[in-house]
This record gives C-alpha cells, structure tokens and sequence, in this order.
C-alpha cells in the first residue's frame, strides 16, 4: 500500500536529517517508528503527507502510494489524498484548532471540503464520528470552542476528525505524549479498537518504546536520522541487536522486576 524507498530529507543550509530510510506498510498494519527528539521521525512523516516545513525537501529516494509516487503531487492531488485517503493526527490536536470557532463549526466545513453533502448531512457525520471515539455529549462538544475542552476531548476530536473519511493510512505523530497515563492508555486501546474496525493502516511516531511494543506488528528504531533497528515487534523488543535499542528497552521503568514493555 505504502513504500518508502532509500528516503533522503534535507533543510535548507542544514545537513541531511533523514537518510537512507525505507519502509513497507500493508492495509491494516501498524508500523511504529521509536527514537529521541530530533531523530527523524516526525519528518518522515510530514515528508509521507506533503507537508515538509522550513523548505524540507527529498534529496533522494521516493514515496509510492498504490503504485504512484507521491513527491510531485500538485495542491489537487493533494486535496483528493489529504484528509480522506491518508490522514494525521498530531501530538496536540488542539493545537490545529482554530480556537475562536466552535468545534461544530470546523468539522463540519472539513467535512464539506471534501464531500459534495449538505451542511445537515456534514453535520450528522460528524456527530457519530465523536461518538464513536467515546466523546459523551457530542452535541455539547460540537457547541464548544477549543479552550473549553480537555486535552483528551481536544485529542479526541482530531482522531474524529482523522477517520472521517475512512482513510487507508493513518500518520499519528505522537498521539498520547502530551496526555496524562490514564488518557493515553484510553486513546491506545481506541486507536487499536478503530485498526480492527476500520482495517485501517497506521505509521506510529513514539518515543515510547512500551507503547510501540503494545501497538505495533512492526518497529523502526532511528537515531540521528538513520534506522539503526528494525524488525517484527517480537524481533525488536525480545532480540534487540543494536546497542541504541538496548539501551530504550532499559530505560522502561521495572515494577516488582517485571518490565513494562
């Protein structure tokens, strides 16, 4: 469905931040890459989406979506793939929300933007959809301007918003880090629950180890924009080889000598 072959990523007047990367994604697989800040892995995948900031640009390799390459798309093909058939959630939903219009109000002129339906129809849509991420009171949600909801409910909405259109690959580019334990667990257990529903692909960007080995049929470990480590989730977490990826599994805090991971 997706491949990314020998991937180089440069910014302007700056080194190459990613080289060498490759991956395979198939429908309903869920890919996790795990590494520091600075890594790399957050420019993967706004490189995926076409959505590079600071003039990043490919160097080299390619990105084959279905067969077709995805680093000359125009603004119109974009508009038909971004959104609908490949969508983001960010670390902080909340944070791509325009906070002086009501929830309601966005959604459905997201929904509008790319579906030919009536502001009514846009409007049911996106009621079941934040039900469906167990949102209580979608209603009074839609009603809400951005800065009246928690982060959870503001992370909440940006998952809603990200299935609305069933994609066929989800990017979540930490998803959970900026939630408490309790809310991260909860989005976790939904985002797996919608995998299941939906058969939906996703590309997980982490620097938790523990959530990749809980998510993820495949893992990538990247340092310093290389892929040091990469592997089926058994592969990774029980045989890790490379010294970097030892060094993640043993910073997973231990209770009673069981780790958590």
């Amino acid at each position: 469905m997706l491949e990314i072959k020998n991937l180089a990523i440069q910014y302007i007047d700056k080194k190459v931040v990613v080289e060498n990367f490759s991956l395979s994604l198939k429908k309903g697989e869920i890919i996790s890459i795990v590494g520091e800040s600075g890594s790399g892995k957050s420019t993967v995948l706004r490189s995926i989406i076409g959505l590079l900031s600071n003039n990043g640009k490919i160097i080299s390799g390619d990105i084959l979506y279905e067969g077709q390459s995805l680093k000359n798309k125009s603004l119109k093909d974009w508009l038909t793939l971004r959104g609908t058939e490949i969508t983001m959630i960010s670390q902080d939903s909340g944070g791509t929300l325009n906070p002086i219009r009501k929830i309601g109000t966005q959604y459905i002129e997201y929904i509008q933007a790319h579906s030919n339906v009536s502001k009514k129809e846009a409007e049911e849509k996106a009621l079941s959809l934040l039900e469906k991420v167990k949102l209580r009171n979608p209603k009074n949600v839609m009603e809400s301007y951005p800065h009246q909801l928690s982060g959870g409910m503001k992370q909440r909405v940006g998952i809603a918003m990200a299935l609305t259109f069933n994609p066929k690959i989800i990017l979540a580019d930490e998803p959970t880090s900026a939630l408490d334990v309790t809310t991260q667990a909860e989005i976790v257990r939904e985002l797996m629950e919608l995998r299941e529903e939906f058969d939906t692909a996703m590309i997980l960007v982490t620097h938790n180890i523990g959530v990749a080995a809980y998510m993820a049929d495949k893992i990538i470990v990247m340092k310093d924009g290389n892929i040091v480590e990469q592997g089926t989730r058994e592969e990774v977490i029980e045989h890790p080889k490379d010294d970097y990826t030892k060094k993640l599994l043993n910073a997973v805090p231990e209770m009673g000598g069981e780790r958590f991971v």
